[in-house]
């Protein structure tokens, strides 16, 4: 509650909820929920597990170089992380699973943060391929307004300012990856010449772990496998998206859940509350109303599918959290 980073997203949360809620007949939105099929959640969150183990895979893959690490360790670690990033704010979680997997398998933090940025890169360039697969439907969203602190943007500004920001971090990870001592001799440049000098040799010792964890990218057919594991991980999302559509009173086409799945996940890059509270909801409702679905359905539809996504990895993260012994105290930080 001290961080900044949790004031910063709480107004920005309000500002987004205030989208949500205007205008809406609450009546036909407490309608949808009471006569909504509940028992589809089930098959959605059991697919979306499936998701959950795929990334597993795809972090144990990406850390081969490193350590070869059963995907079955992995797998909790991976919860743990993602219940991180659903309760904390600025995605804690990413730096929670990297503590954990240095406790129990002594990989390096800073090793593991790249691959755990490289992930998020990947995941990035394959919502922005949802979005732009779907260009007729994505101009129908031309004139739905997000705001960004004391900015409104569209939602195509929206994808195309996620798209520079994405493809240009994979290609310089990409470039650092294929040629790391050109980069090792540009990053201690800047470590020489910007840092005090007491932390030369322990910053020079973080950047090259951490371009240890870049050694994967160094072959195409790594890069080929994360993608294609990337797609299929997202793909998977997107069909829990389906289930719980099903559980209401509409329906819409697979590549209209694809464009929601992809601006949802871009926009909730912003920061905001824990849980992506309004950053997830509106731009997500915006689509379905963008395609003809009545808001109070789109709503209902939206709030539940939340509410899936975060209650069970939240709650199987917290358990494995519990069994491995780990609070987030003082102690547990420092090892960062």
């Amino acid at each position: 509650m001290k961080r900044w980073q949790f004031w910063l997203g709480v107004p920005i949360s309000a500002i987004f909820l205030y989208f949500v809620v205007r205008k809406l007949d609450w009546a036909a939105f407490w309608f949808s929920l009471k006569t909504a099929n509940y028992l589809w959640i089930i098959p959605g969150v059991a697919v979306y597990f499936v998701a959950v183990w795929a990334r597993a895979w795809r972090w144990h893959y990406l850390l081969k170089p490193v350590k070869s690490i059963k995907t079955s360790v992995m797998f909790p670690i991976t919860c743990i992380g993602y219940m991180g990033n659903n309760i904390y704010p600025a995605r804690a979680g990413e730096v929670l699973r990297a503590v954990v997997l240095k406790r129990r398998e002594g990989v390096p933090i800073s090793a593991s943060l790249a691959t755990i940025i490289v992930e998020r890169i990947f995941d990035g360039v394959v919502m922005l391929a949802f979005v732009f697969v779907n260009l007729t439907q994505l101009a129908k969203l031309a004139e739905v307004v997000v705001p960004v602190g004391k900015w409104e943007v569209t939602i195509q500004d929206l994808a195309i300012w996620g798209s520079v920001a994405f493809f240009g971090a994979l290609l310089i990870f990409l470039l650092a990856a294929m040629f790391p001592k050109v980069t090792v001799r540009i990053g201690q440049w800047f470590i020489d010449r910007l840092l005090p000098k007491r932390i030369h040799a322990q910053t020079s010792g973080i950047m090259h772990k951490f371009l240890d964890g870049l050694e994967s990218l160094r072959s195409p057919a790594n890069v080929l496998m994360v993608f294609i594991t990337s797609v299929i991980i997202w793909l998977l999302e997107t069909v829990k998206y389906w289930f719980v559509m099903h559980a209401f009173s509409f329906e819409v086409s697979f590549f209209t859940l694809m464009l929601m799945n992809g601006v949802v996940n871009l926009a909730t890059t912003i920061p905001a509350a824990p849980g992506y509270l309004g950053t997830f909801d509106a731009p997500g409702i915006a689509v379905l109303q963008a395609d003809g679905i009545d808001k109070a359905i789109s709503t209902g539809y939206t709030l539940v599918l939340h509410l899936a996504l975060w209650v069970p990895i939240t709650a199987l993260g917290a358990y494995y959290m519990t069994r491995e012994g780990i609070k987030w105290s003082d102690s547990l930080r420092k090892e960062n």
